[in-house]
């Protein structure tokens, strides 16, 4: 039974070193800048069929390194305005990192679930129980702090962010009544 904290989709699987300019093209950093846009050039020099196959949360299964090069959010945008639920890597990139949690996009660090994981397949992974479900049996990875998964919840570090502002400023005009 899935719950919010589950994801399950078909692998897309990759190798090691994809950097943020094969992920999200350099070349529409500074034309394409509508998040609904960017999906449909989402590793079109690394897979083409990607941007027209990928289906809701789907899951990237990537190498060592995923995400180097520049710390542009795109990289990420792209992929998570494309519906994709989950990217589980050798390592990533400590920036590219970071832009996932901050998109609420999960970036998981599973090393002997790459090498076990076949593309294409379909694959479950619980963030709350720190599993992933595979063919080759079941992997564990540190499951995500409290903190990281509040930030999921809300969609995101700025809806988080903003959450937070609004309920401390209603918390500050509150006047109890007498």
């Amino acid at each position: 039974m899935e719950s919010k904290n589950t994801i399950s989709g078909r692998v897309w699987k990759y190798g090691d070193n994809v950097n943020t300019d094969v992920i999200f093209p350099g070349k529409y950093t500074y034309t394409v800048s509508d998040p609904a846009d960017m999906p449909r050039y989402a590793l079109e020099d690394l897979d083409a069929r990607f941007s027209a196959g990928v289906q809701p949360n789907d899951i990237i299964v990537a190498g060592t390194n995923w995400g180097c090069g520049s710390s542009r959010e795109q990289a990420v945008i792209c992929l998570k305005h494309g519906g994709l639920g989950a990217i589980v890597a050798k390592s990533f990139a400590r920036i590219y990192y970071r832009n996932c949690l901050n998109a609420a996009l999960p970036a998981l660090i599973c090393p002997n679930a790459v090498d076990a994981i076949g593309n294409g397949e379909t694959i479950e992974i619980d963030l709350e129980a720190g599993e992933i479900h595979c063919n080759a049996g079941t992997f564990t990875f540190q499951p995500l702090p409290a903190a990281i998964m509040k930030i999921f919840e809300a969609g995101g570090l700025i809806p988080y962010t903003r959450n937070i502002l609004r309920e401390s400023h209603t918390e500050a005009t509150h006047i109890p009544s007498s």
